[in-house]
C-alpha cells in the first residue's frame, strides 16, 4: 500500500502561496453543516470508522450540527480544499500546516492532535554507518517534506549544521521505494512507513542511521481549522473531538472493544492485522484528551513548533515576502508567540482536549 501523505514539493507551495491571495476567507458566519477531510494514513484512518460506525453522527446529533467526512485521495489537494473553505477541518502533518494555510494567510487552529510518528519516518543507507558519513553525500528523499525535515534533525543533532552537508535529491513517495531496491547508486534515503518497511526488508546491506522515535513529537499529526470558523461555531470542535476520543478509547481497550475499529483501520489501509499492528507500533497515539492537553501545553511543544518554523523559513517554504523567520506568527496554547504577534496565522488550541480532559464534551 502506497499513499501521497506529506507529499509537497517547492512549486505546490509558490502555486498555493499565489493563490491564497485570492481566496476568501472562509465564511465565519454560524452554520449548522460542516465537512472535515483526511488522506490514508494510519493516525488518520479511525476518522473513517467514526463515519461508518455511527459514532459521529451521534456526536453530531448532540450539537445539533451535521458533520461529514471524507476521504480525500490526494494530500496536497484536501489542504487546497481546505484553504479554499470547501472544508471545515482537515488532517495534516503539523509542519504542513505552517507552510500551507497559515504561511499562505489562512488564520489556522490546530485544535485536535491525533498522533506523532515514533518510528514511522526513517534514515536509512546501504553503505553509510553514521550520520557523520552523509557528507557531501546524496540522499534521496521528497523534498519540504517532513522527510527533509527528520534528515535536517538528524545531522544538526549528530554535530552537523543541517541539510546544507549533504545533497538532497527529490524523488516522489510514489517511486522512491523501488527505485532504492533496484538501483545501486542509491544509497541512502529519507521517507516513511509504509514505504520504508519494503525498503528495509528488500535491502539486506540496509541500516537504519536514525529515525522518527528520536525526536519524539516533533512530526506531529493534526486537525487543523480556519480559526473563525472554529471561533463562531465551537459545537463542531466538541463534536469532532468527542467522537475522536470514543473511537480512540475502544482502541486502547483493546481485545473485542479494539476490534472492529482495528479490521476497518486495516482494511482502509490495505493491509492486515499484522501490518496495522507494525504502523501502529511505531505511532504514538494520544488517546485521551489528557494526553493531548499535557503535549500541547508542554514548554517543549513551543521549542518543536521554534525549531519547525526554523527550518521552514530557511527552506523557502514562507513563501518569497518573508524576510525573516518571525514574519508569520505562532500563537501556542499558553499564549506565547512565535513570530511576528501583529500577524499570527498559526494557533496552537488545546481547548477542545481541555474540555474532553474536564468531562464538559
Amino acid at each position: 500500500m502506497k499513499f501521497s501523505f506529506r507529499a509537497l514539493t517547492q512549486s505546490l507551495i509558490i502555486t498555493l502561496g499565489a493563490s491564497l491571495a485570492m481566496a476568501g476567507v472562509a465564511s465565519a458566519a454560524p452554520k449548522t453543516t460542516f465537512k472535515v477531510g483526511y488522506t490514508i494514513y494510519v493516525g488518520f484512518m479511525p476518522m473513517g470508522y467514526l463515519k461508518d460506525s455511527g459514532i459521529l453522527k451521534k456526536w453530531a446529533d448532540k450539537y445539533g450540527i451535521e458533520i461529514e467526512m471524507m476521504a480525500v485521495n490526494d494530500y496536497v489537494g484536501s489542504i487546497n480544499q481546505f484553504i479554499a473553505g470547501d472544508l471545515d477541518a482537515v488532517g495534516v502533518a503539523g509542519m504542513d500546516a505552517l507552510t500551507m494555510p497559515a504561511a499562505g494567510g489562512v488564520d489556522t487552529s490546530i485544535f485536535l492532535i491525533t498522533d506523532y510518528s515514533n518510528g514511522n519516518d526513517v534514515l536509512m543507507s546501504k553503505s553509510a554507518s553514521s550520520i557523520a558519513e552523509l557528507k557531501d553525500k546524496e540522499v534521496y528523499l521528497v523534498e519540504y517534506s517532513v522527510s527533509h525535515y527528520l534528515l535536517n534533525r538528524a545531522l544538526v543533532l549528530n554535530g552537523m549544521s543541517g541539510v546544507g552537508e549533504v545533497k538532497t535529491v527529490n524523488i516522489s513517495d510514489a517511486d522512491i521505494a523501488a527505485a532504492y531496491l533496484a538501483n545501486p547508486d542509491i544509497q541512502n534515503a529519507a521517507a516513511w512507513k509504509p514505504m520504508t518497511a519494503d525498503m528495509i526488508a528488500g535491502s539486506p546491506d540496509t541500516k537504519v542511521l536514525f529515525d522518527s522515535a528520536q525526536i519524539p513529537g516533533e512530526i506531529m499529526d493534526v486537525f487543523i481549522g480556519n480559526t473563525e470558523v472554529l471561533k463562531e461555531n465551537p459545537a463542531f470542535g466538541k463534536a469532532l473531538t468527542g467522537a475522536w476520543y470514543e473511537a480512540l478509547a475502544a482502541i486502547k481497550a483493546g481485545g473485542d472493544t479494539a476490534k472492529p475499529v482495528n479490521e476497518y483501520m486495516a482494511s482502509a489501509l490495505g493491509t492486515d492485522q499484522a501490518g496495522l499492528k507494525t504502523q501502529i507500533d511505531t505511532t504514538f497515539f494520544f488517546y485521551t484528551p489528557a494526553e493531548a492537553v499535557t503535549f500541547l501545553t508542554d514548554a517543549k511543544t513551543g521549542t518543536i513548533m521554534d525549531d519547525i518554523r526554523k527550518f521552514s523559513f530557511d527552506r523557502g517554504l514562507f513563501g518569497q515576502g518573508a524576510t525573516n523567520v518571525d514574519a508569520i506568527g505562532i500563537e501556542l496554547a499558553d499564549g506565547t508567540v512565535l513570530g511576528d504577534p501583529a500577524n499570527i496565522k498559526l494557533r496552537v488550541d488545546a481547548s477542545y482536549a481541555k474540555l474532553g480532559a474536564d468531562g464538559g464534551l
